[in-house]
């Protein structure tokens, strides 16, 4: 049985760059997808895509069930939408701003009243909701325009990298408003520039790169494939660089031996290599290095990261903005809510 969130070889061109190349998802009820990819993989594309701000060249998908290029209206009613840009009418103020999307969702004005007092308190805007939306810092407009998309509490969430522009602090307290929205039966599709936010919140992750699905799986299942645990070394001297290097490379998990499986940070005096064999070998790589005269500062074992996934995936990062092609503009935000309310 289909997903609260399902699309099936989903097909998007912007002239002659091709940015869905037949994306494939499903996100069963009440869990979250984290949808990964380097710059211009397709992410953004998929999510207007599903929330009916962008029709695709082929494909299909559903929303809650229902048919997203057959009852687009239907779909809206549905469903959240925070988007990369914090779109907020920056005349009105913090609390007039949630009254208004409550009364486009048709609540009654008191439950609208009710609903942005009870927002401006967990989101931390208290304070400030009583001020023209203009007078806010970034984050402060970025919080608001995340509290205007719980509004109405809908079955399912789109999330595009919406903890952008927070502190450590306020991007804690999204999660654990995510977790609640979760726990209540909540769908999200969470797209992130934050790799750490995936390995926190999603069930399960898609990485998506050049608008292909290329991987998927849960965050361990993805840190198996890149294989095993790394070792990291500091060296003291910068010139010991390269000899370091060939010490380790006879450790790469691959056994070739090759210097090319050790990555090098230059300005940090770090080297990287995956290894098989855990913490035992620790004690020979410290061995080897001092019989060749290489002093570290530093030496551990660790588990890989999702950025590690990415650049074993990719050949890349993980990006920290969309392309043109794939990114949405404010206005989009702005389209959703006034469909949403017709």
């Amino acid at each position: 049985m289909p997903g609260a969130i399902h699309a099936e070889g989903l097909v998007k061109t912007f002239g002659d760059v091709r940015a869905l190349d037949g994306v494939d998802l499903d996100v069963p009820e009440g869990t979250v997808l984290g949808l990964l990819g380097p710059n211009g993989a397709g992410k953004t594309t998929t999510v207007r895509v599903l929330t009916t701000l962008l029709r695709p060249d082929s494909g299909r998908a559903a929303v809650a069930g229902i048919d997203v290029l057959k009852h687009p209206d239907r779909v809206r009613r549905s469903i959240g939408l925070s988007g990369q840009f914090a779109a907020v009418d920056e005349y009105l103020t913090g609390r007039e701003n949630l009254q208004m999307v409550g009364r486009l969702y048709q609540l009654k004005a008191r439950a609208a009243k009710d609903r942005a007092d009870e927002l401006l308190h967990r989101f931390g805007l208290a304070d400030a909701a009583d001020r023209p939306a203009k007078t806010y810092s970034g984050g402060m407009r970025r919080r608001l325009d995340l509290a205007a998309a719980l509004v109405v509490s809908p079955p399912v969430m789109f999330m595009d990298e919406p903890t952008t522009g927070l502190d450590p602090r306020n991007r804690q307290a999204l999660w654990e408003v995510i977790k609640e929205l979760v726990a209540g039966g909540t769908t999200l599709l969470l797209t992130t520039q934050y790799l750490e936010e995936a390995d926190h919140l999603a069930h399960d992750i898609c990485v998506v790169d050049q608008g292909k699905v290329i991987a998927r799986g849960t965050s361990d299942q993805l840190k198996a494939r890149t294989g095993g645990e790394r070792v990291e070394v500091v060296v003291q001297r910068p010139e010991t660089t390269g000899t370091a290097r060939e010490v380790l490379a006879r450790y790469g998990a691959t056994g070739t031996g090759t210097p090319g499986e050790v990555s090098v940070e230059e300005h940090t005096r770090k080297l990287t290599v995956p290894v098989t064999g855990g913490a035992k070998l620790l004690a020979e790589v410290i061995r080897d290095l001092d019989a060749v005269g290489v002093g570290i500062d530093d030496i551990g074992l660790r588990r890989p990261t999702l950025d590690d996934v990415f650049i074993s995936l990719t050949g890349h990062a993980a990006a920290r903005a969309e392309d043109e092609e794939g990114a949405r503009t404010p206005g989009d935000r702005g389209k959703h809510r006034k469909e949403t309310a017709s």
